[in-house]
């Protein structure tokens, strides 16, 4: 293989890597290393490293510990460009000049000032090869939530709704209504696991009493933060979400004047709130993730209903839209979907399609 495909083999091993961690390390991005060297005989990974749990170590230190001396003269293929500001550690960039790492292979760039071409200028003023924007595209697809966060100080949201054949996301009065088969179901749960949070409003809580957690064998514990918009505290203390939220964390988005004795009730099963600003009686979205944002929320994953949804697109609060659709009819008394693949808003792109099962999955992501 040419040295350019050699490189996009490393680093597409690297982004797939950095998958791993998703929604587990809190306001830093999920980075994917290889340090990859040859010594004539072809090409070996000899360190793997990946943003650990909790933000801290970074996958540089993580990989260059793996390889220990053997670092010396070998490749790193880093899925974001390496870190270039003093923190609790020194910056990567540095750690790998001391490692005498020969080359560096980097996919996206970092927006954030502190880093955005600084750390390719110590690794170049360090001796070490830089080749960047190998692979970006797809490396910032991973990264997204953390790019969003950095330039537009809010978390990426990614709107997933169910679709019968017919248009609708459910039947009113009857709770959850099962739209997809087995296989889309556990596409939605590895969704949840590779997410900070995910949200749905109070009429949705309400009427179908979820639980919003990953339920894939394994990966139980890695259910994010369970979000409702709930203005006025309406959230029952009998609710899955409530009974379970010293388990797996629950947060209300309530307005300031949310009834207190309701508020107390739930705070005393664990459900921590958020007060929010209004904007027409309704939570303000933009200061809302604004907040999120600033707890170190860095994806968020709205499953509804139909108003919320609604209201996220209409403040354009969208960055990617994931819609399974079914083969179910569900016919009359259905909730009527607020988009499906025929009436996707002007500004998204089909991003990918995939066939689970009877169901198909429509993924856009923005353009603009």
């Amino acid at each position: 293989m040419s040295v350019g495909e050699i490189d996009r083999r490393y680093m597409a091993a690297a982004i797939r890597l950095s998958r791993r961690n998703l929604g587990l390390t809190s306001t830093n991005p999920s980075v994917g290393t290889l340090i990859v060297r040859d010594d004539g005989q072809g090409s070996v990974v000899v360190g793997r490293g990946i943003t650990a749990i909790g933000g801290r170590p970074h996958a540089e230190a993580e990989a260059l510990a793996e390889a220990g001396e053997q670092a010396r003269g070998a490749t790193a293929y880093v899925t974001l460009e390496p870190c270039a500001h003093h923190g609790r550690t020194p910056p990567c960039a540095e750690a790998l000049v001391r490692a005498g790492i020969a080359r560096v292979v980097g996919a996206a760039a970092d927006p954030d000032p502190r880093v955005s071409g600084k750390g390719y200028s110590i690794l170049e003023a360090g001796g070490i090869d830089v080749a960047p924007q190998i692979l970006a595209d797809d490396a910032a697809d991973l990264l997204n939530g953390y790019l969003t966060r950095s330039l537009s100080k809010r978390p990426e949201v990614t709107l997933k709704l169910a679709v019968s054949s017919d248009g609708m996301i459910g039947r009113i009065g009857e709770g959850q209504v099962a739209i997809t088969g087995p296989i889309a179901r556990r596409q939605v749960h590895r969704l949840r696991a590779e997410s900070d949070a995910i949200l749905v409003g109070i009429g949705t809580a309400l009427a179908d009493d979820p639980e919003l957690t990953c339920r894939l064998p394994g990966l139980e514990k890695r259910s994010p933060i369970r979000i409702v918009l709930d203005r006025d505290a309406r959230l029952l203390p009998t609710s899955q979400l409530a009974s379970s939220a010293r388990e797996t964390p629950v947060l209300l988005a309530t307005a300031i004047d949310a009834d207190a004795g309701r508020r107390a009730r739930l705070e005393e099963l664990g459900v921590g709130f958020i007060a929010c600003d209004e904007h027409e009686g309704r939570i303000a979205l933009p200061e809302f993730l604004e907040d999120l944002a600033a707890r170190g929320v860095l994806t968020l994953l709205v499953e509804g209903g139909a108003e919320t949804a609604r209201q996220f697109l209409a403040e354009g609060s969208v960055d990617r839209l994931v819609l399974f659709v079914g083969p179910t009819k569900i016919g009359e008394g259905g909730v009527a979907s607020p988009i499906d693949p025929a009436g996707v808003p002007p500004g998204f792109r089909l991003f990918r399609r995939d066939v689970f099962g009877g169901d198909i999955c429509c993924e856009y992501v923005r353009t603009d």
